[in-house]
């Protein structure tokens, strides 16, 4: 059987190609803004996040606050500004342990086979059996709310699909003619699982890594919407939003704004993803 393998995209290369596409260059756009705003949060935030001026409760958008006040008076631009910080930190800490614990179960599986391969895609669907986002919440509702808490209960209940992904594709290659060659000059264990499979594994886990993005960016804001993120009164998204509901009809941009916040971040993760798939995925070149 034979593989189509993909030569590594150099960095100056793979840039270009990004720009040639409209929605990855779009989507890359918006979320190195969204992260420059989160690190320079300090510097362009007008007010600090959680002070509060009962006097100034509620104010509509004004020039003085352009996205107006929440009910506590605490301006909602700068706590939009700094609410990017936890969710982008939250999803960067369920990225870094559930795409690996995903890819590393899936190829050893593949690779390996018979009851390794059984006794781990069984594990497998047993997690993935459970409804994702239920899942997540009772592993926070036991271990407390918390940022680090939510990360873990994100990415505990996310991996079983990359394992599956990778298991399939490890499997392939398994039988494949390039194996066979590198296991013939002498290539075999660690070094053809870290050095020969996982490469060919990685764009598509990296494609379905930016597609999932936008779901985890929504999970993070429910956990927060259901008090289960971070404590008050940091700011963040999914918290605004909940503070919002109550007084939605009368004053609607206290919810609005953070809402539209998560929509523009999961929207352009979605147009990332749409031009990452392009680049890396042989079959739409």
């Amino acid at each position: 059987m034979s593989v189509i393998v993909q030569v590594p995209v150099g960095g100056a290369s793979f840039l270009k190609r990004i720009l040639r596409s409209p929605s990855a260059a779009a989507g890359s756009v918006v979320v190195v803004f969204i992260l420059l705003v989160a690190l320079l949060a300090p510097v362009i935030a007008p007010y600090d996040p959680n002070l509060q001026e009962t006097a100034n409760r509620l104010v509509p958008p004004t020039s003085a606050h352009w996205f107006g006040t929440d009910a506590f008076g605490r301006d909602i631009l700068s706590r939009l500004i700094y609410g990017a910080r936890p969710t982008l930190l939250l999803v960067l800490v369920v990225v870094l342990l559930m795409a690996p614990l995903g890819i590393v179960v899936g190829i050893l599986a593949g690779f390996f086979g018979g009851l390794t391969e059984r006794l781990l895609m069984r594990i497998t669907d047993i997690v993935m059996s459970f409804p994702r986002l239920l899942l997540a919440f009772a592993f926070v509702a036991i271990m407390g709310p918390g940022l680090i808490n939510g990360a873990l209960a994100l990415a505990l209940t996310s991996w079983p699909a990359y394992a599956r992904q990778a298991r399939v594709e490890t499997a392939a290659l398994r039988r494949s003619d390039y194996l066979a060659a590198a296991e013939m000059v002498g290539i075999n264990g660690t070094r053809l699982l870290w050095g020969h499979i996982l490469p060919l594994v990685l764009p598509s886990a990296i494609i379905r890594l930016a597609l999932d993005l936008s779901g985890i960016i929504l999970a993070a804001a429910g956990l927060g919407f259901l008090g289960l993120g971070v404590r008050p009164p940091t700011a963040e998204w999914g918290s605004m939003v909940s503070e919002g509901t109550q007084v939605i009809f009368d004053q609607w941009w206290v919810a609005a704004v953070p809402g539209f916040a998560i929509l523009v971040t999961s929207l352009a993760f979605n147009l990332l993803a749409d031009g990452l798939r392009d680049i890396l995925d042989p079959r739409h070149e």
